[in-house]
């Protein structure tokens, strides 16, 4: 299976990232899986689609790449924290640039439906955040999960198969991250 981990935090030291890296390493090493990442904190690229759909822009070498590995991959894998109630802005940036009109998905002539160009994939979120986890469920009715899992990921295909949430992070001590380090590698290593 081919595995593709997209940790969308912004900063490379963050306990997302070794989330991803518990993630993939026993992905690798357990299941025998091919795992890459896209690591946006160490990517380049303007994450504002400045002109909407108006005017093209054209795709920094670091997205053309992204697609490619989006292609190649039958699992993705995102691992951000929630911030706001949704998605860090570096990786709304990214679905904004990536999941482009003949990529992702492309609308139907004369049609308001559309062909999701990435059918056949699956997802699992892997999320952190302040939040309890019984106040985003209640309170905020997961928000930001039914954005990624429908609004973005659905519309072009890809089917959310898990979403695993790790929190409240602030508040955490040393034996609670390493409890989720060890459940991230359980994860991987069972590609849940």
């Amino acid at each position: 299976m081919n595995v593709l981990v997209i940790t969308g935090h912004p900063d490379p030291q963050s306990f997302c990232s070794a989330l991803s890296h518990a993630y993939m390493e026993a992905a690798a090493s357990e299941k025998g899986a091919n795992v890459r990442e896209l690591d946006l904190s160490r990517m380049s690229f303007e994450p504002n689609l400045k002109y909407g759909y108006r005017k093209r822009m054209e795709l920094e070498e670091d997205l053309l790449k992204a697609q490619e590995l989006i292609r190649w991959a039958d699992h993705l894998v995102f691992v951000y924290p929630i911030w706001w109630g949704t998605m860090p802005a570096v990786l709304k940036g990214f679905f904004d640039r990536v999941f482009l009109p003949g990529f992702a998905y492309k609308y139907r002539d004369n049609s308001p439906l559309w062909d999701k160009l990435l059918k056949g994939k699956t997802a699992h979120l892997l999320v952190t955040m302040d939040t309890p986890p019984w106040y985003n469920r209640w309170i905020y009715r997961r928000a930001g999960h039914r954005v990624m899992k429908r609004n973005i990921l659905g519309f072009c295909g890809i089917k959310t198969v898990r979403i695993t949430e790790f929190s409240p992070v602030s508040s955490s001590t040393e034996a609670m991250r390493a409890k989720w380090l060890e459940k991230s590698r359980k994860l991987g290593a069972s590609l849940a």
